[in-house]
């Protein structure tokens, strides 16, 4: 099984507001650069679009190691959240679970690959982190002007 490492960032001037997202995906000695972002969206939904986006593009099952500064989506895999959803009917004990069309579709990826999902802390010293919060900032501005 092919071993690939992905990193990816979200980013949102308003919440709800323009967004954008950022993914590097390595593989060997190759990296990809992938980005996207929309006018009207939020912070999480950006996160989110961004892991799905990178794991989507994979041709194959593999073995992913994925870096995000995103603890909504690190906790929710980490600490058993999305199964705990999934068993619910894509509730929360709360109510409605916000997202639920990208976790739904996060869930049916993880089915295929075997992510092992890292919470790394944003703006710091990952510099892999760092562009790819670069990349979401450089989406979410086409969107703001």
């Amino acid at each position: 099984m092919k071993e690939v490492t992905i990193y990816t960032d979200g980013a949102c001037s308003g919440n709800p507001g323009p967004g954008g997202w950022g993914a590097i995906l390595k593989y060997k000695d190759t990296i990809r650069e992938m980005s996207g972002g929309e006018k009207q969206t939020t912070n999480n939904r950006m996160e989110l679009i961004a892991v799905i986006s990178a794991l989507s593009v994979l041709k194959e099952s593999c073995e992913v190691s994925l870096y995000t500064d995103s603890q909504y989506i690190s906790k929710a895999i980490n600490e058993g959240w999305l199964k705990s959803w999934r068993e619910k009917g894509w509730k929360r004990k709360e109510g409605e679970l916000k997202n639920a069309d990208l976790w739904k579709e996060l869930d049916r990826l993880l089915s295929i690959h075997n992510v092992t999902f890292h919470w790394v802390k944003g703006h710091a010293d990952n510099e892999f982190n760092n562009r790819c919060d670069k990349l979401a900032v450089a989406e979410r501005d086409k969107y703001a002007g």
